[in-house]
């Protein structure tokens, strides 16, 4: 970076994402946060040219829009990170999530054309990825995700409606089977196949449960819980915010039976579990995250420490 302070412009900083991010930097003294006047914020002249003044632009804005002003970008030097799904599979961008795997960070340091990941994928990816690379899970097959998440997921559209009386207490969604979220989970899992993946939301703000069955029809041979868990735990040993739980850990359940989707709100942190029944050769593998911390904005300051070459937890909580 050019200066002593890294120059970020957060476009769409008054949403749920935005917000967040904005909040994660706003103090921070090696930041300065560059703001257009409310009058400007819908200009896209405006907009990309302080994008172009900042180091790094954080796009927190609806897919049409990011695309209009990466367009409008064309190849300046400024550093994007876009949090919606516009780029998330496109050519030329780099996925944010840097435990992807061990040289992923380099790959990260090196781009200008960040993606930032998606919530569910997060968890996804996380289970399903070094599953691939290890040749437990075919890459042919197509395994089925689970999800619930907190209704801060869904926006300001879904937020108003749950702060509204007689909201359902818990939905599933995507009945279509064509989330948006779909091409990066199976891209970025190593799939040839789209998973099967059923989103739900409950009647809470924040945090998030991903749960991906190890089945027998997606496994290259018979295998053993314990060799889900070593090669999760081998993949993500020593990374800070990704963290594996013992086998069979009920230390985190309440009352020894539940695990709550609400544990880790408010912090960048993603902690992942194996469950299983021997006897009928079934396993389990869960992550469990903030939508709106490891899942948006966590993420994204995550992705901007690291690009700014400060210590990746500036400014980010740990479970």
């Amino acid at each position: 970076m050019t200066s002593n302070k890294t120059k970020i412009f957060i476009d769409g900083q008054h949403g749920t994402t935005g917000l967040q991010i904005h909040d994660r930097l706003k103090d921070r003294p090696d930041i300065e946060l560059l703001e257009l006047p409310m009058a400007e914020r819908k200009d896209l002249a405006k907009r990309a040219e302080i994008a172009r003044a900042a180091d790094i632009a954080v796009l927190c804005l609806p897919d049409a829009a990011a695309k209009e002003l990466v367009a409008a970008l064309g190849d300046a030097d400024t550093v994007v990170i876009d949090a919606s799904t516009a780029h998330r599979v496109a050519d030329g961008w780099t996925y944010g999530f840097p435990e992807l795997s061990k040289q992923h960070r380099q790959a990260l340091l090196a781009s200008k054309r960040i993606a930032n990941p998606g919530c569910y994928p997060t968890g996804a990816i996380a289970l399903l990825r070094p599953l691939v690379d290890a040749g437990l899970v075919r890459a042919d097959s197509t395994p089925a995700v689970f999800g619930v998440s907190g209704y801060t997921g869904g926006g300001k559209e879904l937020i108003a409606v749950h702060e509204q009386p007689d909201v359902e207490p818990f939905g599933l969604y995507g009945m279509e089977l064509t989330h948006k979220h779909v091409p990066e989970m199976k891209k970025y899992s190593g799939l040839s196949h789209a998973p099967l993946f059923v989103p739900s939301v409950g009647h809470y703000a924040q945090g998030m449960l991903v749960i991906v069955p190890i089945t027998r029809d997606i496994t290259t041979r018979k295998i053993d819980a314990k060799d889900v868990q070593q090669v999760l735990g081998e993949r993500y040993a020593g990374e800070r915010f990704v963290t594996v739980r013992p086998f069979a850990d009920k230390s985190w359940l309440e009352r020894d039976r539940f695990l709550r989707a609400d544990r880790l709100i408010d912090t960048n942190s993603m902690e992942l579990a194996v469950y299983a029944n021997p006897a009928e050769q079934q396993i389990l593998a869960v992550a469990s995250l903030d939508n709106l911390g490891k899942g948006a904005s966590g993420a994204a300051v995550q992705t901007i420490n690291l690009k700014t070459g400060v210590d990746e937890a500036t400014g980010l909580t740990v479970a």
